[in-house]
């Protein structure tokens, strides 16, 4: 099959489109709705488990091996943990980050009465206060408060406004699409895989493909907390790709400017014959990798 022509642009508004709907785990109703809406309007079938998660489906020569490829609409985020005598909220986080990169975020908390917006800061946060003790205080999710932009001195003030232990707050992505192509934003991870997958389901409708066998694309929402696509999978699923951001690190050959094919986790090696295809069609397509 020839190299598919994908439209960058409805690739970016996509992408765009996306990174503007709050979707920590745990709240992702609004995201999969979207999701359902623009995969209708290209025409593919689609069903949403009971777990709120997507399996889309576009048809084949043939039924068996099928094929999926998968990517997770949820994102990092953070839940109330505690709410403060001084009227902040202590906060627990959404999958796996550190607070270092939640210092000076702006953030929304959805609770019983509506959102709220405010600002994760260290507890220590004014140099005019503090003086050397904003440098020296310690990296975590204790020596963080999310400070509510609404009268809250207390806890009860807190428990007023509606908000409580347990709601979700999502960290906004603060998103910037550059001139150069550069796209700069929390929450690629992975609202960027979901919207190549939507690009990829376009073109294919666009361009009448037919594929060699049945393909499932699927979008999961509990990836951050740990849980993937096994509940999800048909029994004729016989090779699954997973779309989700290559992290860069030192003794490894990933890198920001190409495609990374994971050849193990872990707990071993993947598939010799799926990873080594991977390669080959990257090496045909001349995709950098």
């Amino acid at each position: 099959m020839p190299r598919l022509a994908i439209d960058s642009e409805y690739l970016a508004a996509r992408l765009a489109q996306l990174l503007e709907i709050p979707s920590p785990t745990g709240y992702t109703d609004t995201i999969v709705r979207e999701c359902c809406r623009e995969l209708k309007r290209l025409g593919v079938r689609f069903e949403v488990t009971r777990r709120g998660g997507i399996r889309a489906f576009l048809p084949g020569r043939t039924d068996k091996p099928a094929r999926a490829i998968v990517s997770h609409l949820d994102t990092l985020g953070a839940q109330v943990k505690l709410l403060k005598d001084n009227g902040r909220l202590e906060l627990v986080p959404i999958g796996h980050w550190s607070a270092r990169f939640a210092e000076g975020a702006r953030a929304s908390i959805f609770s019983e009465k509506g959102a709220f917006r405010g600002t994760i800061l260290p507890i220590k946060a004014s140099g005019h206060t503090f003086n050397d003790e904003i440098d020296t205080l310690p990296v975590g999710w204790p020596y963080v408060e999310l400070r509510i932009d609404a009268v809250s001195r207390s806890a009860a003030d807190v428990q007023r406004l509606g908000i409580d232990v347990g709601d979700i707050v999502a960290i906004d992505p603060q998103p910037e699409f550059l001139e150069n192509g550069f796209i700069v934003s929390r929450h690629l991870d992975n609202k960027a895989g979901a919207a190549v997958m939507l690009a990829a389901m376009a073109a294919i409708v666009a361009g009448k493909v037919e594929l060699t066998v049945d393909t499932f694309f699927i979008f999961t929402i509990a990836e951050e907390v740990g849980n993937g696509a096994a509940a999800i999978l048909t029994p004729e699923v016989a090779a699954m790709i997973t779309v989700d951001n290559g992290t860069t690190a030192p003794g490894q050959a990933s890198d920001e400017f190409g495609v990374t094919i994971c050849m193990a986790d872990e707990t071993g090696p993947f598939d010799y014959h799926l990873t080594k295809r991977l390669v080959e069609l990257c090496r045909d397509n001349v995709i950098r990798f």
